[in-house]
């Protein structure tokens, strides 16, 4: 079977070929002999009812600085010109974000879009897992200053992040007697009306942070992300270290808990992360981690993926 992909994502010639989870997805791709496009969110267009795009015919190789050659430009109608579209587009998630996943809603799933707009657009990441009861630690998402100064005060050392923030940009930890909780909250406000999580602390953040990924709802394997001393924000672009990890009993009951959804629901990739024995988010957008997968387990969460999408289109 060839599948001809259009891939909504960020400049791909920026990407560090020996860690980004998109790369690897479209190596697989086109080694499985689809045809690949890539283009930008910002050339959607919506005319007649037809949503299109302005976009590149790609052929790539794993040389870092030179790994990928361009056709000319083209414009994709995604109803008829492509079999699939991957919506791989790091956050944050604002309303250009939203809108794109309205226009490619009007596509799917005639055109299968991965993973399914409306689905992403229902599950903001820090959201959804506040929707399974007992999986996570205390939590509160508000913009009232009354009410995330009383859950700082009920629940000790806490951290607060933005709802819809990413990467770990914008990650705190608050001690118990920290007096700064109502700055920070001034400060978010003056550049979002978002509201904020607050989330107790968990201690064995310092053991790390797991990233598990799933295909189809079905958990394939985990790695860990270290955060460096000292620091609670384990991300691997702010400084967090990957390295192996075994799924627990309680990962597996987690991720019991919620494949069941994530199936019904299309997001046929998703990423959550765990820490301890608490599920803190469901990643939705464009989860990471699959080449650190593979280099530690050998398992290919890209060409699990793959084989979903091309037994949906088949």
């Amino acid at each position: 079977m060839m599948l001809k992909v259009a891939i909504q994502m960020d400049p791909i010639d920026g990407i560090d070929i020996e860690v980004d989870t998109s790369w690897q997805m479209m190596m697989t791709a086109q080694d499985r002999g689809h045809r690949l496009w890539v283009y930008d969110v910002k050339t959607l267009a919506l005319e007649d009812g037809r949503v299109s795009c302005r976009a590149r015919p790609i052929t790539l190789k794993p040389v870092a600085g030179d790994h990928v050659a361009y056709g000319d430009w083209t414009r994709l109608d995604l109803h008829d010109d492509v079999d699939v579209v991957l919506m791989r587009q790091d956050p944050p998630f604002d309303m250009a974000y939203v809108t794109a996943t309205y226009l490619l809603e009007m596509i799917h799933p005639g055109t299968l879009v991965v993973n399914d707009p409306a689905q992403v657009r229902s599950a903001p990441e820090k959201l959804l897992a506040t929707t399974f009861r007992g999986l996570q630690p205390p939590t509160m998402i508000s913009a009232d200053p009354v009410a995330l100064s009383d859950f700082h005060r009920r629940h000790g050392d806490v951290v607060l992040k933005p709802l819809h923030g990413n990467g770990g940009s914008g990650v705190v930890k608050l001690r118990a007697d920290d007096p700064n909780l109502d700055a920070l909250i001034e400060i978010h406000a003056a550049a979002s009306r978002d509201p904020l999580v607050i989330q107790k602390f968990i201690p064995a953040v310092t053991k790390g942070d797991k990233r598990i990924l799933l295909i189809d709802g079905h958990p394939i394997g985990a790695i860990n992300r270290i955060p460096q001393a000292g620091q609670v924000r384990s991300n691997l672009h702010v400084g967090g270290v990957a390295a192996p990890v075994e799924l627990t009993p309680r990962d597996l009951e987690i991720c019991a808990a919620i494949g069941g959804v994530l199936k019904e629901r299309g997001l046929i990739f998703v990423g959550i992360d765990v820490i301890g024995d608490y599920l803190t988010e469901i990643n939705v957008t464009s989860p990471t981690g699959a080449q650190q997968l593979k280099r530690f387990t050998g398992i290919d969460a890209s060409a699990a993926m793959w084989d979903v999408i091309e037994s949906r289109v088949a």
